[in-house]
């Protein structure tokens, strides 16, 4: 029988083999769980907006003169810039990620290229910002011209799916400052904030996405 660490030779002789089990056991790297826990809870943040995209769908099916008469009344150019604005953002956050993932949480210079976390999450909060604004805008125009959220159908699932979607870009800018915050409170920028900026963005992408999608069915095919 082999012993830890030790056998025994054919000629009787105790010899040391030098077996070291952990050296030769692969290594198990474990995902983030936080990474993990934020891509779930994604997950159930698709089926949410698949149910309003299912609500405006149907409500456009069974009022299709309705949807013809309302949709006249948006501004198409100005969505589109606003969502070009929005969109932009997720490339801003992206250079934050990259900045996060070679642990330099501010920048080194004046140039983007030596920008840090901070500054890029700066500038995505203000893309976001100005998007959300924009959608305000959009609200008064529109409230001024008859279309409310209780006005009709239309009203009714223009406001919720465009509005949980504001609230979402709403709650990703709140978590922007988070991470910034968090960027200065700290003694040496780590790991952990690092995955804490990579998480905010997983989301902010997400955020943008789901926008894609609502600008394409609500402003493109109406």
């Amino acid at each position: 029988m082999r012993k830890s660490g030790w056998d025994i030779g054919h000629n009787g002789e105790v010899t040391s083999t030098s077996l070291n089990y952990a050296a030769r056991a692969p290594k198990i790297n474990r995902p983030n769980t936080v990474a993990v826990g934020t891509i779930v809870w994604l997950g159930s943040e698709v089926m949410f907006f698949a149910g309003l995209f299912a609500i405006y769908f149907t409500l456009r099916s069974v009022a299709p003169d309705l949807w013809a008469s309302e949709t006249a009344l948006l501004n198409v150019p100005f969505s589109t810039v606003n969502t070009i604005i929005l969109v932009s953002s997720s490339f801003t956050c992206q250079f934050g990620v990259f900045a996060a993932e070679r642990m330099q949480p501010r920048s080194v210079g004046w140039k983007p290229s030596q920008w840090g976390m901070v500054e890029w999450f700066f500038l995505t909060y203000a893309l976001g910002a100005i998007f959300v604004a924009g959608q305000i805008y959009e609200y008064a125009i529109l409230v001024s011209e008859g279309v409310s959220l209780s006005s009709n159908a239309y009203g009714s699932a223009f406001y919720f799916t465009t509005g949980f979607h504001g609230l979402h870009v709403t709650g990703g800018l709140i978590a922007f400052l988070l991470v910034i915050g968090r960027a200065y409170a700290v003694k040496s920028f780590g790991h952990k904030e690092a995955t804490s900026a990579i998480v905010v963005s997983y989301y902010w992408h997400f955020v943008d996405v789901v926008w894609i999608g609502l600008f394409f069915v609500i402003y493109v095919l109406q």
